[in-house]
């Protein structure tokens, strides 16, 4: 629940809407989730809340740590579905958990290892953050007693925007003062172009946006992202120009470079006529190959090209570093299928 969700509820119950902050406080800011260890909540609240809720963290099932740091869970539930997530260490010093809203996913874009899966359910606004507590805590108690989350994107498994309501809650929890108490640019909402949701994001929490764009051209698009079937870039980008963009924000474009597909001079080209120079960051990430991909990286030469022409146009220009490919943990590598505790163990 969000923090007035939880008073309307507690109110409802006879009982104080400050209780709503303690419990909070407890929860996000201490980590404790035994309410009989809850020194300031009266007997009466604990009594409440121990019949009629649960506060069991989901469960980390494996883990594993990349030679640069980056680390990848397999995460189950209480109906035991699984879910991967990843805490991505930046040179900076961020650690930055890459989340996820589902349970598979339905987009099913064809370089995406979690796009094999399908979709089996969406997860509910605890089980998102449920990922970041439960990762936390095991981090704390097995190897980094001061291991602490400073950004969240949602670019895990699943559609975040198929699975609005959960996805928005479980944001309002991240930035609330009582809670988690992130800032608004500390968290990034990524989707593939799910039209119809994009429209609705003047409702959702202010935080950055980023778009799966991946090619500047519907048939090359449709090849890699199905969903350009239902919503070509002509719709997707009237969608775009919806958005509530606060002064100096920029909405930033995922584009996944693939060897011959979408690397070429006429992607740059096309790449400019869509994109607003004042609006947009467009964010460069090398495919990363997994079992069974039909698709291959570009060469360096060929990333650093791209990168370099498009940075002559004015465009702001990133490329991702590649993090923990080495344990299927890198973008568009993650699939939770249990026969992967088999492949790490």
């Amino acid at each position: 629940m969000t923090l007035p969700e939880l008073k309307e509820v507690l109110v409802g119950a006879g009982f104080k809407p400050f209780n709503a902050i303690q419990i909070f406080n407890w929860i996000y800011k201490n980590n404790i989730y035994e309410p009989t260890l809850w020194t300031n909540v009266s007997k009466k609240v604990k009594e409440y809340l121990l019949a009629n809720y649960d506060f069991d963290l989901p469960k980390v099932v494996w883990h594993g740590k990349s030679t640069d740091g980056t680390r990848k869970f397999l995460v189950a539930f209480k109906d035991q579905k699984t879910v991967e997530c990843v805490a991505i260490l930046a040179e900076s010093g961020r650690m930055t958990l890459c989340v996820s809203s589902q349970v598979g996913c339905a987009i099913g874009c064809t370089f995406c290892h979690t796009g094999t899966m399908g979709l089996t359910r969406h997860l509910s606004a605890g089980e998102i953050l449920g990922q970041f507590l439960a990762t936390t805590k095991w981090v704390r108690e097995n190897d980094d007693p001061e291991f602490k989350y400073t950004n969240v994107v949602f670019m895990g498994q699943g559609e975040p925007l198929h699975n609005y309501d959960n996805v928005k809650n479980a944001t309002l929890n991240l930035l609330e003062d009582n809670g988690i108490a992130m800032g608004q640019r500390k968290v990034t909402l990524s989707t593939s172009g799910l039209v119809p949701q994009i429209e609705k994001l003047w409702d959702f929490p202010p935080v950055n946006i980023a778009i799966s764009l991946h090619a500047a051209h519907n048939n090359v698009r449709t090849e890699l992202m199905p969903i350009n079937k239902a919503y070509d870039l002509e719709r997707l980008f009237d969608a775009i120009r919806t958005i509530p963009l606060k002064a100096h924000r920029r909405i930033t474009y995922e584009y996944i470079l693939i060897k011959d597909l979408n690397d070429r001079q006429e992607d740059i080209d096309g790449l400019t006529k869509l994109l607003n120079i004042k609006e947009s960051k467009i964010n460069l990430i090398p495919f990363n190959e997994y079992p069974e991909s039909r698709f291959k990286s570009p060469s360096k030469t060929k990333v650093k090209w791209f990168k370099d022409e498009l940075l002559k146009r004015g465009y702001v220009t990133t490329v991702r570093v590649t993090k923990g490919d080495d344990i299927l943990a890198a973008c568009g590598q993650l699939k939770s299928m249990e026969d992967q505790l088999n492949l790490w163990s």
